[in-house]
C-alpha cells in the first residue's frame, strides 16, 4: 500500500514540474556540447560515412587551413568536440561492426558504434564488454578518446580494453596502432580527445557474460574505505562496484549506500541473458529530479526514495551485459539559462573520508548545487600518458546544477578552483572530459606530463590541424573567450 502511495505521489509531482525545453538559449546556428557554455560559429558539420570520404577531409583542412574537430555523442563538456570556423566530424555514422572474433574474444568496429551496438552483437555468444561508461549510449571513438571507466573494479580504464585501432593521421595517412606498432601513439591517441588524428575502428578486448547477484549495504561515509578495502576488493566474486553519497540536509556527506555485483556461478546465463531495452520510470524520475535541483527539501525525499529504490534491489539477479546498460535520461536537463555541469575527482583511496570533509566545507562555503555523487573505483594505471589513476582511487561524479549568467559562471568557477586544490592537496587528480574550471597551473600539478603531450601533439600535427578548446585551454594558447 505504502509503494503505491509513493508512485501516486511521484506520478502528481510530475504534473506540477513539467519544464520548458523547447526553447533553446544561444543562437541556433551556434554549435557547442552537453554543457552549453562555449557556443561558437564552425564552418560545418561533415557526417562521416566512409574512409575515403574522411581521407578527402583531412586533405581539404590542409590546403584550407581549417582545423578539424571530432565528434561523437558530444556529452564532452570542454569543448573538446568542436572549433571555431573549424570542420566538426560527426563520427556518429561511422558505425559498422567489421568483425567478431568469438574464440579470441575481441571485436573490431568503427568508431562511431554506440556500446549499444556491440552488445547487440555480442550477447548472443555469451561475451560482455570489459570497460566502458555506466551507459551505453556512448560511441567507442569518444569512449577510448576520454579513457573511460565504468563500475568494472578488475579491469581499469578503457585503455586497458584496447587491443590496437587504425588513425588517420594529419598527413592524411591510415596507420595502425597497437602496443607493438606505432606504440607511441598509443597511450598519447587513448585519453588524447582527438587531437592526434581520425580513429576510424578499433579491436576491443572481449569477457565473458555471467550472472550477478546485487548486494547492497548503507554506510556512513567514515566506513567506507575500511568496508572497501577489506570486505570489496579483495573477494575476486565482486567484479563490478558502485556507491552514492547523500547530498540531502541532515545527512550531507556523511550517508552512503553501496552496490556490489556478485558472481553467482550457479545461476544459468540463459535465464537472464536477454537484454533489456527499456527503462521503467523515466518520467518520474525527471520530475524528481527536477525538484532535486530547485529545493533542499526535495533533497531530502529524492535520498530517501533512492535508497528505498536501490534497497529493493538487494537479492535480484542480473547479467553483466544488463548491469552495463543504465539509463541516466532522468538526469537530462535543458532549461534556459541554467545547466548540469559534471565534475570528476579522483581521489587515492586511504584518502577518502579526509577530502570529503574537506569537501563538504567547501560546498557550504561556495554555496554550490550539488545534486548528486557517484562512487567508483579506478585502479592505478600509468599507462595513457594522461592518466588520471595516479593511484588506486576512488571517482567521486559529482553532478552540479548552476545558472549560466556571466556572475554565476564566475562564482562558479572560483568553486571548482578551490575544490581542485583540495584534491591535488590529497594526491587527488580530476576528470579530464568536463568544462575546464581548473587553472592551467592546477592541470599542471594533476598531470605532470602534460608538456611531453602537447610536445607530441605539435610533433605529429605541426599545422594544428585537429583543434579543440582543450588544446587551446591548456597548451598554452589563448584562453577560451568566457563571453
Amino acid at each position: 500500500m505504502k509503494k503505491g502511495l509513493a508512485l501516486l505521489l511521484l506520478a502528481a509531482l510530475c504534473v506540477f514540474t513539467y519544464v520548458r525545453t523547447d526553447r533553446p538559449d544561444q543562437d541556433p546556428y551556434l554549435i557547442t556540447d552537453y554543457s552549453r557554455l562555449h557556443p561558437v560559429k564552425v564552418e560545418r558539420v561533415a557526417t562521416g560515412r566512409e574512409q575515403s570520404q574522411l581521407v578527402k577531409l583531412v586533405q581539404e583542412a590542409r590546403e584550407k587551413g581549417l582545423a578539424l574537430s571530432i565528434a561523437g555523442q558530444r556529452h564532452s563538456q570542454g569543448g573538446h568536440t568542436y572549433y571555431k570556423d573549424g570542420i566538426v566530424v560527426d563520427m556518429t555514422s561511422y558505425n559498422k561492426i567489421l568483425k567478431l572474433d568469438t574464440a579470441g574474444k575481441t571485436i573490431r568496429v568503427q568508431a562511431g558504434a554506440t556500446w549499444e551496438a556491440i552488445q547487440h552483437v555480442i550477447n548472443p555468444h555469451g561475451l560482455a564488454v570489459k570497460t566502458m561508461q555506466s551507459q551505453n549510449i556512448f560511441t567507442v571513438g569518444g569512449s577510448i578518446s576520454v579513457n573511460a571507466h565504468g563500475r568494472d573494479i578488475r579491469s581499469g580504464s578503457m585503455i586497458a580494453s584496447v587491443e590496437s585501432f587504425r588513425l588517420l593521421t594529419a598527413e592524411g595517412k591510415i596507420i595502425h596502432v597497437s602496443r607493438s606498432e606505432n606504440s607511441e601513439l598509443f597511450p598519447l591517441v587513448l585519453g588524447g580527445f582527438g587531437l592526434f588524428g581520425i580513429i576510424l575502428d578499433v579491436t576491443l578486448y572481449l569477457t565473458d557474460d555471467e550472472v550477478y547477484t546485487i548486494v547492497t549495504e548503507a554506510m556512513s561515509v567514515q566506513d567506507y574505505t575500511d568496508y572497501f578495502v577489506r570486505q570489496v576488493l579483495p573477494d575476486p566474486a565482486i567484479r563490478m562496484h558502485m556507491a552514492r553519497v547523500s547530498t540531502a540536509p541532515g545527512s550531507f556527506l556523511e550517508e552512503m549506500y553501496t552496490m556490489n555485483y556478485v558472481a553467482a556461478d550457479n545461476i544459468p546465463l540463459n535465464k537472464h541473458h536477454q537484454l533489456q531495452t527499456r527503462e521503467l520510470g523515466i518520467t518520474v524520475g525527471k520530475a524528481l529530479f527536477q525538484l532535486n535541483r530547485s529545493s533542499k527539501r526535495f533533497k531530502g525525499l529524492f535520498w530517501q526514495l533512492q535508497t528505498a529504490h536501490y534497497s529493493n534491489l538487494q537479492g535480484n539477479v542480473i547479467s553483466r551485459n544488463n548491469a552495463m546498460r543504465a539509463n541516466s535520461q532522468f538526469m537530462e536537463y535543458s532549461n534556459i539559462g541554467k545547466a548540469d555541469l559534471l565534475q570528476e575527482y579522483f581521489i587515492p583511496v586511504e584518502q577518502y573520508a579526509d577530502f570529503i570533509a574537506a569537501f563538504k566545507a567547501i560546498l557550504l562555503e561556495e554555496k554550490l548545487n550539488l545534486l548528486n555523487i557517484t562512487v567508483r573505483f579506478v585502479k592505478e594505471d600509468h599507462e595513457a600518458v594522461l592518466s588520471y589513476a595516479n593511484a588506486d582511487s576512488f571517482a567521486l561524479v559529482c553532478l552540479f546544477h548552476t545558472p549560466l549568467s556571466a556572475q554565476a559562471r564566475e562564482d562558479f568557477q572560483q568553486g571548482i578552483e578551490t575544490i581542485i586544490d583540495e584534491v591535488l592537496k590529497h594526491g587527488g587528480t580530476y576528470y579530464l572530459p568536463y568544462a575546464p574550471f581548473p587553472t592551467t597551473a592546477q592541470f599542471a600539478q594533476a598531470y605532470p606530463s602534460q608538456q611531453y603531450f602537447f610536445a607530441r601533439k605539435d610533433l605529429y600535427d605541426p599545422e594544428g590541424i585537429f583543434m579543440n578548446y582543450f588544446y587551446e585551454r591548456y597548451s598554452g594558447r589563448e584562453e577560451i573567450d568566457a563571453n
